[in-house]
């Protein structure tokens, strides 16, 4: 079995609506870094928010690490599947440091080892000296990074990024994916991104899938 396991997933927003996706498949081998394309409306971010538990699929199996984790006889809940998630607007506390972002998903970790994780984890994004500021108070991509940070911190199976440079300006957005690379590469991490930019998937990913919406989804395309 593959690292993810998606198949013939099924998903509509409301009953009587129209499928956002229609018996959809795909498949990422441990450690690839996998890009997914399309336009606005054709179900790339529905799809991640299905793999991390915050949707339930209408038909199909989701599996996670070898783990089962979502058919039509199950669903594991979003904090016991192994997934990190970076979300288009960072979603990060305005009301907490930067420290305590990185550390939120730590909680059941003794003192000691929270620390020493978050440090790890600040270290690893080129964050370090940025322990007690807040989010107001980051440009777009210390933001990013700090958002990095926190998913990778709880050391998740499988990395979800939903349109992770839709805020950054060209320039920076440049700098980032090479960084971005890097630091995935480094931790070994599987990881799924979603964008509608063909640089991002160029720049960072070892492959790409092309979503068109329900019913033509293409199947992966290898090497860009």
């Amino acid at each position: 079995m593959s690292y993810i396991e998606v198949r013939n997933l099924t998903f509509a927003y409301a009953e009587k609506q129209p499928p956002v996706i229609d018996r959809f498949s795909l498949s990422l081998e441990k450690g690839e870094i996998v890009g997914i394309l399309g336009p606005s409306g054709c179900g790339k971010s529905t799809l991640l928010r299905l793999i991390a538990g915050l949707e339930m699929p209408d038909k199909g199996a989701i599996s996670v690490a070898g783990k089962r984790v979502a058919d039509e006889n199950r669903f594991v809940q979003p904090e016991k599947r192994g997934v990190g998630m970076v979300f288009q607007d960072y979603a990060l506390f305005p009301h907490l440091t930067v420290r305590r972002n990185v550390g939120f998903g730590l909680h059941r970790l003794p003192k000691k080892e929270r620390t020493a994780r978050i440090r790890e984890m600040l270290e690893l994004v080129r964050m370090t000296g940025f322990e007690d500021r807040y989010p107001h108070e980051l440009s777009g991509g210390q933001q990013q990074r700090v958002a990095l940070a926190r998913a990778l911190a709880p050391n998740p199976d499988v990395l979800l990024m939903d349109e992770p440079f839709s805020n950054l300006d060209a320039d920076l957005r440049v700098s980032i994916r090479g960084e971005l690379r890097s630091i995935l590469r480094k931790v070994g991490m599987t990881c799924l991104i979603v964008t509608h930019d063909r640089d991002d998937v160029e720049a960072i990913c070892d492959r790409s899938i092309v979503m068109k919406g329900p019913n033509i989804a293409r199947p992966p395309k290898v090497g860009l």
